[in-house]
């Protein structure tokens, strides 16, 4: 017996030589590469500015000057007590401890797992995150418990005039 051979113009001889749909193949793969290959290119250049200006900072040593703030007036606080105050920003809650009479401590009060805020426990003298049962030790901001593995960024304090004012914020070390 004679087999039958199917004929395949060289114009459809491909893996889809049976669909025949306009601009079917109009992106391969090689096309597909070459607009990742762009996007990406474009991405990272429109990045540089951004970088720049970070490079800038870190050469300089140039630092963002953070605001004065008066917090409360020391005879407002007894040892044992806390308050919560908004630094740097309005935006940014803070908490002030007054850890013995005429010492104070103060932290950003979003925990450093998930920014659940932090609480003052007079009882035990630690600060709580309640979400995850997180603790932080008042004297360095330090996690003693929970999930948090970093210490709560600390504010800078200082005492004048009877007040207690914030004056900045510590740099986070690793």
């Amino acid at each position: 017996m004679e087999e039958k051979q199917t004929k395949i113009s060289a114009r459809d001889d491909n893996y889809t030589h049976n669909i025949h749909k306009s601009n079917e193949r109009s992106l391969d793969r090689r096309g597909f590469m070459k607009t990742m290959v762009g996007a990406a290119g474009l991405f990272a250049v429109s990045t540089l500015p951004w970088g720049a200006v970070a490079a800038k900072k870190l050469i300089t040593g140039e630092n963002d000057a953070f605001p004065t703030k008066k917090i409360a007036a020391v005879s407002a606080l007894k040892p044992g007590d806390a308050m919560e105050f908004a630094y740097p920003s309005e935006h940014e809650g803070a908490l002030l401890v007054c850890v013995k009479e005429g010492e104070y401590k103060a932290y950003q009060n979003a925990c450093t797992h998930l920014k659940c805020p932090v609480y003052w426990s007079k009882e035990d003298s630690e600060l709580l995150c309640p979400c995850h049962h997180g603790k932080f030790d008042v004297m360095t901001g330090n996690p003693l418990a929970g999930p948090p593995r970093r210490a709560l960024p600390e504010i800078e304090l200082k005492v004048e005039n009877d007040a207690i004012y914030a004056i900045g914020v510590k740099p986070y070390e690793a």
